[in-house]
């Protein structure tokens, strides 16, 4: 514990110093860090997502720089600093946990996190939703208010269920397709994937890891169907699709053993 101690100190004095004597660090607000922050937040995803433990490890050290950056430039306006930032949370923490530092029981996860929204809409909160940032990416954002609602009691009681609501939702959307009602398909195709991203929790998984996986899946193939028709003198603008498929149904074969 020491040691944690003597390392957490030795990174919030370099930060001091950095503050005072470079010129970079002297000219960054929170302003202009933000969307740093963003970027290094994607860098950690995407670690995690390659279960790359060396980066991830880099990419936690990143984070934590810019809490203890932020607390130093809130600290100069006298507004809070990085004392506060961890007694706020640990404070909260003790608070949200009454099955830990009180006398309230709990027989599993469910009820944690019943507990925990409960708790917050007794701190002051005028909805469950609140804490829902506005910009978070959509699929996430969705997942995160289905879980929200959950926590009150607000959800499906079993998987079929949420199946059955999937496939209602696809013939409403195969409905207004016929009638070509732009608007009406676009709130259609929204309410499809609302509901898979619903029935995602249902089957314990996370449908932006999914998403992604599948994403660098798709990438990691297209480039080894790329690489393959440059080795054999073609281009590939002037393909077919057919003739792309072959060599789409070659480099899958071919992501499974590399």
């Amino acid at each position: 514990m020491k040691e944690k101690g003597v390392a957490f100190i030795r990174l919030v004095e370099i930060m001091d110093r950095l503050r005072v004597e470079c010129p970079w660090d002297k000219k960054q607000t929170m302003d202009s860090l933000r969307y740093l922050t963003i970027e290094e937040m994607y860098e950690l995803s995407d670690s995690i997502l390659d279960k790359d433990m060396d980066e991830i490890k880099k990419e936690l050290g990143d984070l934590l720089l810019h809490i203890i950056f932020y607390s130093r430039i809130a600290s100069e306006g006298d507004y809070f600093d990085i004392t506060d930032v961890i007694n706020a949370i640990s404070d909260k923490l003790i608070h949200r946990h009454p099955h830990i530092y009180g006398d309230v029981k709990v027989k599993d996860e469910k009820q944690v996190k019943e507990n925990w929204e409960k708790l917050k809409l007794k701190e002051g909160k005028t909805s469950v939703l609140e804490g829902v940032p506005n910009s978070l990416p959509s699929v996430i954002k969705a997942f995160r208010i289905q879980e929200k609602v959950r926590g009150i009691g607000f959800d499906w009681e079993n998987k079929e269920q949420v199946w059955e609501k999937v496939k209602e939702e696809i013939e409403e959307l195969k409905i207004e397709e016929k009638n070509n009602q732009h608007d009406r398909i676009e709130e259609e195709f929204g309410d499809v994937l609302f509901a898979l991203v619903n029935y995602s929790r249902f089957i314990n998984v996370n449908p932006e890891d999914a998403l992604e996986r599948t994403n660098k899946r798709f990438i990691s193939r297209f480039k080894i169907m790329e690489e393959k028709i440059k080795k054999e003198g073609k281009d590939l603008s002037e393909m077919k699709f057919e003739e792309m498929n072959t060599y789409w149904d070659w480099a899958k074969k071919k992501y499974k053993i590399v």
